[in-house]
């Protein structure tokens, strides 16, 4: 019982907020405006901010974790790779393949994840090492795929621009320009040589971040309308929420993952699809309905499977 109850401590108080989210929309609060604006608000300004301030609040050369860091970046690389060559295999659509393999392994893992943590812990501990690990891959994959499975995607002239587009807007990435000023500002101590009224200011514009973008989520849910084909989005359910958290949390206790490190493992394999991956698909002339249905599915069926494998790695005694 203490595990189930630690485990829904852990997962709920999340989503209700997204639920509050979906709610406050379906009475009126909020518009297409104000709801564009916040994803914008928080993807470009309020989420980098909070991960630098939190990655430059901390000592990353004493805390830095190299094997975490390592697995979380192996297995986004296996999962990546095998997802993609599955779908090559299986479906027929061709159309729909860059789109299944971005919204089966890419994690809500900024978001949710600093969420979760911050829940559980009242600090993001060891998520800055899977932030590191696995958010660069996924955006350079989610380009990867997008760009060669496209159905525009004509010639490799056509492919290399597209490359070459693409990286930079990788290096443009607000969430990859937060990781890398978070690094220097920890390595150079920044903290202690800004001044406190602009410390302070990052801290409260950063502190918004998880609550605003929580109710931003809930707000863009559409319910039924985003469930459409069904048969892809079931099996990419499947893959992002069952398979992937069942093959490499096994990986990640028999090579000695325990605690903090675990749960922070937990939440990157178990969390819902980015709503990022509706913006690129369609960016990248990739199909947004097959997106859009799969980020709806997992947000609401990872409020079952996440609490679930929390609960079972507690009641293991692999997180406490």
């Amino acid at each position: 019982m203490d595990s189930l109850i630690y485990s829904l401590n852990a997962t709920i108080p999340v989503f209700l907020v997204i639920v509050a989210g979906y709610l406050l929309n379906r009475r009126g609060m909020f518009n297409e405006g104000f709801i564009s604006a916040a994803n914008k608000f928080t993807f470009r300004i309020t989420l980098p901010l909070m991960i630098f301030a939190d990655m430059a609040h901390s000592d990353l050369t004493s805390a830095f974790d190299g094997n975490l860091v390592a697995f979380s970046a192996a297995i986004t690389v296996i999962m990546f790779a095998l997802i993609w060559a599955g779908a090559r295999l299986f479906i027929k659509d061709r159309s729909l393949i860059g789109a299944f393999v971005q919204a089966s392994y890419r994690s809500s893992v900024a978001v949710m994840g600093f969420a979760f943590m911050m829940n559980i812990y009242g600090r993001t501990g060891l998520m800055p090492m899977i932030i590191i690990g696995c958010v660069p891959l996924y955006n350079i994959f989610a380009v990867t795929v997008l760009t060669f499975e496209a159905p525009d995607a004509r010639n490799d002239t056509n492919k290399k621009s597209k490359l070459k587009k693409a990286a930079l807007g990788i290096l443009k990435n607000p969430i990859i320009i937060g990781i890398f000023f978070g690094c220097l500002g920890s390595v150079l101590h920044i903290y202690d040589y800004m001044p406190k009224m602009i410390s302070k200011t990052v801290d409260n514009i950063s502190s918004i971040t998880t609550p605003l973008s929580l109710i931003v989520i809930g707000a863009s849910f559409e319910g039924r309308a985003a469930i459409a084909r069904v048969r892809p989005t079931i099996a990419s359910c499947l893959i992002k929420l069952i398979v992937l958290p069942a093959v490499f949390l096994s990986a990640a206790v028999l090579l000695g993952f325990r605690g903090e490190a675990l749960l922070a493992l937990v939440i990157m394999l178990g969390s819902p699809t980015t709503p990022s991956c509706y913006i690129m698909a369609k960016n990248m002339n990739n199909d947004g309905v097959l997106t859009s249905s799969v980020i709806a599915a997992t947000t609401l069926v990872s409020s079952v499977t996440l609490t679930f494998w929390i609960f079972l790695m507690r009641f293991m005694g692999y997180i406490s």
